[in-house]
């Protein structure tokens, strides 16, 4: 997955450093890799990279990660690479985005 890229420019993936405390949370929690844990604060190593799951900006203690996810729509991706294992098609509605 680090290789998986949304359209440029429209990650809605804000980091405020000094607000960060250093915990490491983000980078044990990023799927992509986004964030790394560099001395005492996290860097934002990867901004494009971001699929906007949340996960960073839920487990942040100091609230230095903000995400609105969904604009970058990983749930729709997320629903299209499920959609095509045939056992899940029925279940999951490839359509039914961010809702």
């Amino acid at each position: 997955m680090r290789d998986f890229r949304h359209l440029e420019n429209i990650v809605t993936l804000d980091y405020d450093r000094e607000k960060c405390i250093g915990c490491g949370a983000c980078p044990t929690v990023c799927p992509h890799e986004v964030f790394a844990l560099r001395g005492d604060k996290a860097e934002l190593v990867d901004h494009g990279g971001c699929m906007e799951c949340g996960a960073c900006a839920l487990n942040c203690p100091s609230g230095a990660i903000t995400v609105r996810p969904g604009v970058g729509c990983a749930q729709a991706i997320l629903y299209g690479w499920l959609s095509r294992v045939p056992l899940l098609r029925r279940v999951v509605a490839p359509d039914a985005c961010c809702s």
